[in-house]
């Protein structure tokens, strides 16, 4: 993930009050801290096709990129004897042990520390000692920021374009050079064990599975630049009860029909090994019956006189006819194509068109039409578009405003592939309520949406809530995740200062879609609900198996500033 993302996450994880260790790559980056000397950069970043970063960090000049694996504990650090200030030699030394022990683990044992040097060396005793991990680190107000960056094969000419933490006498080298035959994962292993000892022994923290970021052949083939993606099928009516056989769970193999060899791969590595036929019978409390009353048809009349589309019809929301009724809708922005291809969504992937300049003001005369005082507009990722669309949302919320002032604005976007200036964008643009969907537990990331990340996710949501917006995000469940899964999503979440969380049962729109893995009980999603408001902190939870992003949001809205709402 890009520097920038990784800092804002780390920004909303230190205002918190529990401890995270966040391990990641970044794309390709030089940083300097505070007191670096700038002429120990030998190269134009641009040249070489990296960005340049000042980092609210000590230390000189360094570089990180792929094959480095990069450390950031978040943690809130014991003082000195008799308390007082955090001990900062004392945290230094202890990051450098956690490394020191893990290459020890790895094979490599000729490692240690040089007097004058933070970070850890190969030989260090020698007359050629070399630098494999690099430290940098910022505490503040008894918490601790930034971390380690450690060598395991990255390409080591971008070492040749710096001079390493001002350090101009001395190599720097990495585990593959070093001749330790070892992947990023199996560094990543043993670095964990050796972090809980350090720092998690008497926290009762449990280590989840790693899951690895998505790559390019994960991206549809639009996103990759190689022509249109497949279609989404064939669009369903809202999706009603189906007669069909009880639903019972039987092994993936029985029921992939139609989904992609790639999609039951990641199905099996994320450990989902049943699910349900597409055909059984849904509980009583998943079945929706059709109500097309008088303001069903009004609303979808002012839709299509404007030529507009709603999220409501093409995602197949089992809620549309409740929300039709109540007066309310979700407006999809920039087309109905999108350039992603989620395992759970009903939109289409083929090639967008470009956007419709006049949209913004058809959705702000639909707004006025309707009489909304609350509307939603979310968007399709449009990754073909330099900022992603943001700058097309950003007049959308001006418009609405402009056309019926007072009518307060959810906006449910994309992360814009993680770039901090389209986002701030629509940040500017101060929408009541910025809603970015997380969407599914870390391990089922790859899985349901492998063109975005569950890091990056997190950091689009903190970088709303520091621009002092209310922040909302989705969970949906049904896809093999577990109950304490969601709960450590839903903490995560809350922890980043997250105001709404949304929770509702996934339902497989076609049989090319990801399966339903069980219908969770309603009793489940109660205990979601009051765990989160009540243990977490979240100021609302809306959950239950039809529970959507945007099913009543006008009164999550309301409840997050202690007012009641009426429809």
């Amino acid at each position: 993930m890009s520097y920038t993302d990784a800092h804002t996450l780390q920004r909303a994880f230190f205002a918190s009050e529990h401890d995270y260790l966040l391990l990641l790559e970044h794309d390709p980056v030089f940083t300097y801290g505070l007191s670096a000397n700038l002429d120990n950069l030998l190269v134009d970043p641009n040249d070489v096709g990296a960005e340049l970063v000042k980092a609210d960090r000590g230390g000189d000049v360094t570089w990180h990129g792929p094959g480095q694996l990069v450390g950031y504990p978040i943690l809130t650090v014991p003082g000195k004897r008799g308390g007082g200030m955090a001990d900062t030699v004392a945290y230094v030394r202890a990051v450098e042990q956690v490394i020191i022990d893990t290459l020890s683990d790895l094979g490599l044992t000729n490692v240690g520390r040089l007097r004058e040097y933070p970070g850890v060396w190969v030989a260090p005793n020698s007359e050629e000692p070399r630098k494999i991990a690099a430290i940098g680190v910022r505490l503040s107000r008894g918490r601790s920021m930034h971390g380690f960056a450690l060598n395991v094969d990255p390409d080591m000419a971008w070492f040749d374009r710096m001079v390493p933490c001002g350090i101009d006498d001395k190599a720097v080298t990495s585990l593959a050079a070093e001749g330790i035959d070892a992947s990023m994962k199996d560094v990543v292993d043993a670095l964990l064990v050796r972090a809980e000892a350090q720092w998690a022994a008497t926290s009762g923290v449990q280590r989840e599975d790693v899951v690895w970021r998505q790559r390019v052949e994960d991206l549809t083939p639009f996103s990759r630049g190689e022509g249109p993606g497949e279609t989404a099928g064939t669009k369903n009516a809202p999706l009603v009860e189906v007669p069909g056989p009880a639903a019972v769970a039987e092994p993936l193999d029985a029921h992939l029909n139609g989904t992609s060899v790639r999609i039951s791969g990641r199905l099996a590595e994320a450990g989902v090994t049943t699910g349900l036929q597409i055909s059984s019978r849904k509980p009583e409390w998943m079945r929706v019956k059709a109500d097309m009353g008088p303001e069903y048809r009004r609303l979808k009349g002012v839709m299509k006189s404007l030529d507009l589309v709603t999220v409501c019809e093409e995602a197949g929301c089992p809620n549309i006819f409740d929300c039709w009724n109540d007066g309310t809708a979700t407006f999809m922005a920039l087309g109905e194509r999108c350039t992603r291809k989620c395992g759970f969504c009903l939109v289409d992937t083929r090639r967008p068109e470009a956007p419709d300049v006049n949209e913004p003001a058809k959705i702000a005369e639909a707004v006025e039409k309707m009489a909304l005082d609350y509307a939603v507009i979310t968007m399709v990722a449009r990754d073909d578009l330099a900022d992603g669309g943001a700058a097309h949302i950003a007049e959308t919320i001006h418009a609405v405003r402009d056309r019926k002032p007072g009518t307060r604005v959810e906006v449910l976007i994309s992360d814009c592939k993680g770039d901090g200036d389209s986002l701030d964008v629509i940040n500017d643009a101060r929408p009541d309520v910025l809603n970015h969907n997380i969407e599914t537990v870390q391990r089922l990331q790859r899985v349901a949406r492998p063109s975005a990340s569950y890091a990056r996710s997190l950091a689009v949501l903190a970088r709303a809530k520091a621009a002092g917006l209310t922040t909302k995000s989705s969970i949906i469940v049904g896809m093999g995740e577990t109950f304490d899964e969601v709960l450590a999503t839903m903490a995560d979440l809350a922890a980043i200062g997250v105001d709404i969380v949304t929770i509702g049962q996934y339902l497989r729109p076609t049989s090319n879609h990801l399966p339903v893995a069980r219908w969770v009980e309603p009793a489940e999603f109660d205990e979601w609900k009051r765990i989160g408001e009540r243990e977490l902190g979240l100021s609302h939870v809306e959950s239950s198996p039809l529970t959507r992003s945007s099913y009543h949001a006008k009164q999550a809205e309301a409840s997050t500033h202690g007012v009641r709402s009426h429809s």
